[in-house]
C-alpha cells in the first residue's frame, strides 16, 4: 500500500513532465516514423499515380538490380572510399592539432585559435560550397591563382573526378577538425597536472611526457571515436557532394545518398531509389551495433 501511494505522488508530481514530451513524440511520429510507411515501395514497381496499394509487388527485384547495374556498384564504392578516408581523417587530424594545441601555454592566443578553427562548423554547405566554387575556379580562382605564381597549369578541382575526391576530404576536413578537436582537448582536461610534475622532477622533457603521459591519456576516447565512426562508413556526406559536384565527376563523386536522390527522385524510379537507401540504412545499423559492441568491449563504453 504505501509503495502504491509513492508511486501514485511521484506521478502526480512528474505528470506535467510528460505533458511536455508529448509535442516532442508527435514530432517523431510525423517526421521520423510516419515516412517509413514508404519503405514498401523497394518491393514494389512503384507508380505515383497508382499509390503503394496497386502498385506491383516484385519482391527482391530491385535489390538484385542494385548489384547488377554498373553505375550501383560504382556508387557504393565511391562511399565506402570517400566515407572511410573521411573516417581516418576525421581521427588522425584533430587529434594531432589538439595535441599540438595542449602544447601551447598562452591561453588567449589558445583560445584565440580554438575559436577560429571551430568557427567553420556551424557554416551550412550551401555557403561553403558557393565559396569553394569561387576559390578554385579555373577561371580567377584565388587557388589556381596562386598555383599560377608558381608556375602550375590550373587545376579543375571539381570538374575531374580524382580531384574532386581530393577537395571533398579536405574540405570536409577542415570545415569540421576544430569542432571534433574538442573531445580530445576535453580528455586532455582530465590528465592529473601531478603527473607531468612527477615526470619533470624524473627529468623527462616534452616530447617525453607527451608520449608516455598525453597520447595514453586520451588513447581509451580515441578508441571510442574511432569505433562509433564505423557506423557512418556508407555516409559520406550528402549535403557535401550535393552543392559541389556535377555530371563530370559522377563516376568518381556520386555516392549512395546522391545516387538515390538523382535515380529516385529526378528520375521518377522510386523503387529502384527506395531499394538502395534500405540497403545503405540496413548495412548502417549493422555497422552501429558492432561499433557499439566493440566499443564496450575495448574501451568499456556504453550508452546504456
Amino acid at each position: 500500500m504505501k509503495q502504491r501511494a509513492m508511486r501514485r505522488w511521484n506521478f502526480k508530481l512528474a505528470w506535467p513532465l510528460h505533458v511536455m514530451l508529448i509535442p516532442g513524440i508527435v514530432l517523431v511520429l510525423i517526421f521520423s516514423y510516419l515516412p517509413m510507411l514508404g519503405l514498401v515501395m523497394a518491393f514494389q514497381d512503384y507508380k505515383p499515380q497508382l499509390g503503394f496499394l496497386e502498385s506491383e509487388w516484385i519482391g527482391l527485384e530491385n535489390f538484385k538490380l542494385m548489384f547488377e547495374y554498373p553505375d550501383a556498384r560504382q556508387v557504393i564504392w565511391n562511399t565506402l572510399l570517400i566515407a572511410g578516408i573521411k573516417i581516418v581523417a576525421h581521427l588522425i587530424v584533430p587529434f594531432v592539432f589538439a595535441l599540438l594545441l595542449n602544447e601551447v601555454r598562452k591561453m588567449l592566443f589558445k583560445r584565440f585559435v580554438q575559436t577560429l578553427v571551430y568557427l567553420p562548423h556551424f557554416l551550412s554547405w550551401v555557403i561553403l560550397g558557393g565559396i569553394l566554387l569561387d576559390m578554385l575556379s579555373t577561371d580567377g580562382g584565388l587557388v589556381n591563382q596562386l598555383l599560377g605564381v608558381f608556375g602550375i597549369e590550373p587545376i579543375f578541382f571539381l570538374g575531374d573526378g580524382n580531384w574532386f575526391r581530393f577537395t571533398v576530404i579536405v574540405s570536409d576536413v577542415w570545415k569540421d577538425f576544430g569542432f571534433s578537436t574538442i573531445i580530445f582537448l576535453a580528455a586532455l582536461a582530465g590528465v592529473n597536472p601531478e603527473y607531468y610534475e612527477a615526470a619533470l622532477i624524473d627529468g623527462a622533457n616534452r616530447w617525453r611526457q607527451t608520449l608516455s603521459i598525453t597520447i595514453p591519456a586520451i588513447l581509451p576516447i580515441t578508441i571510442v571515436v574511432a569505433i562509433l565512426s564505423l557506423g557512418n562508413v556508407l555516409n559520406a556526406g550528402f549535403d557535401q557532394i550535393f552543392n559541389l559536384y556535377n555530371p563530370l565527376v559522377y563516376e568518381k563523386g556520386d555516392i549512395i545518398d546522391t545516387y538515390v536522390y538523382r535515380v529516385g527522385l529526378l528520375g521518377g524510379d522510386f523503387g529502384f531509389g527506395t531499394a538502395v537507401g534500405v540497403f545503405k540504412s540496413l548495412v548502417s545499423f549493422i555497422l552501429i551495433i558492432i561499433s557499439y559492441r566493440l566499443a564496450y568491449k575495448l574501451a568499456n563504453y556504453r550508452i546504456f
